[in-house]
């Protein structure tokens, strides 16, 4: 089978690789018909995440129909259409019991497909502990519409949901990039009185406005009085970093009221600094990632009920043999790219 593999720091190919089998009790084999590429594929090729080992196949985005599974594998059987969630999680261990599932404590716990064990830019992958891994497509989602529940839109709606955003509040997204505008879609659900996005790129910006009209839109210059001008209390009392740069942690502080929650949910090429003295007073509480992502049934529900649509996102579309133009085009954002569906 065709797989796009990490081969090493700067280089990804397209190679030929044995069909995955079932390997353990609990494991699937799903055959992948709709994959995506993540900014975290991009980390990856550059050298930013030290666990990813070379040789495997990246990708933790995609949908597929199961093809085989493990005799202790309960919750789908062969045939059944499904989402991969980027993460792998046993279900039984400390944190798994807590809804902490990124710190699973399984060898394969965690964000391991397409990092630390192959992942789904590839006709198949197999997926271990099927049960808590793969969720089932309702009748009327197509892939397209469920293909970024697994990551993008898990990554969102946890990030919405631990923001601790009430009726009525102002959030601050900072970042309008795909998992941004995935985390906007889930902040909506909240009821805020007011959502502020902060993007950087005009064409992006251009895009939230067109998409989501109700959306306050402005550049990272002139933030911090923009947020003050259209919040009631000093401040968003709720902010989401996204964008994942020095400038934009900083903004995201800077911009919160006192007392707020900052979810820092982008991850960064470097260390970030707390300057501590010139935060003395605001008493902000912090929340970072990664992705607890074991609610993807709830999110499918929420597209099956129209109350979610990330297609908008996908602006291109190639065939797996075409996947390295379609990350030439990706990594350099040409085009007005959002996000590319790989058809594998």
């Amino acid at each position: 089978m065709l797989a796009y593999t990490y081969m090493e720091r700067g280089k990804f190919a397209l190679r030929n690789k044995p069909v995955p089998v079932v390997q353990d009790p609990h494991d699937a084999v799903v055959r992948v018909t709709l994959a995506s590429i993540c900014t975290s594929d991009l980390h990856i090729k550059h050298g930013s995440v030290p666990r990813a080992v070379p040789g495997i196949t990246v990708g933790h985005e995609m949908v597929g129909v199961v093809e085989a599974v493990g005799p202790a594998v309960r919750s789908v059987r062969p045939g059944d259409r499904v989402t991969v969630n980027v993460e792998t999680f046993c279900g039984e261990c400390f944190f798994c019991k807590r809804g902490w599932v990124n710190n699973c404590t399984d060898k394969d716990g965690g964000w391991a497909l397409g990092c630390r064990i192959d992942g789904g830019q590839a006709e198949y992958v197999r997926v271990p502990h099927a049960d808590q891994g793969l969720d089932r497509i309702p009748e009327g989602v197509s892939d397209r519409q469920a293909l970024f529940v697994g990551d993008l839109l898990a990554t969102g709606y946890w990030a919405a949901d631990i923001a601790e955003i009430s009726p009525g509040d102002t959030a601050l997204i900072i970042g309008a990039g795909p998992t941004g505008l995935c985390t906007l879609q889930c902040v909506l659900l909240k009821s805020p009185g007011r959502v502020i996005v902060c993007e950087a790129d005009a064409g992006r910006r251009d895009f939230v406005r067109r998409h989501w009209p109700e959306v306050l839109v402005t550049g990272p210059e002139g933030l911090r009085d923009f947020v003050l001008a259209h919040s009631a209390h000093g401040g968003a009392d709720a902010v989401l970093e996204v964008a994942g740069t020095p400038e934009s942690f900083r903004l995201a502080w800077d911009c919160a009221r006192p007392n707020a929650v900052v979810t820092v949910v982008a991850l960064y090429d470097g260390p970030q600094t707390l300057p501590l003295p010139d935060m003395y007073g605001k008493n902000l509480t912090f929340k970072t990632g990664g992705v607890d992502g074991c609610r993807c049934a709830e999110t499918l529900e929420l597209i099956a009920r129209g109350l979610l649509d990330t297609t908008p996102l996908i602006t291109h579309s190639y065939p797996l043999r075409e996947i390295e133009a379609a990350y030439e085009l990706f990594e350099n954002r040409r085009d007005g790219v959002v996000k590319v569906a790989i058809e594998c």
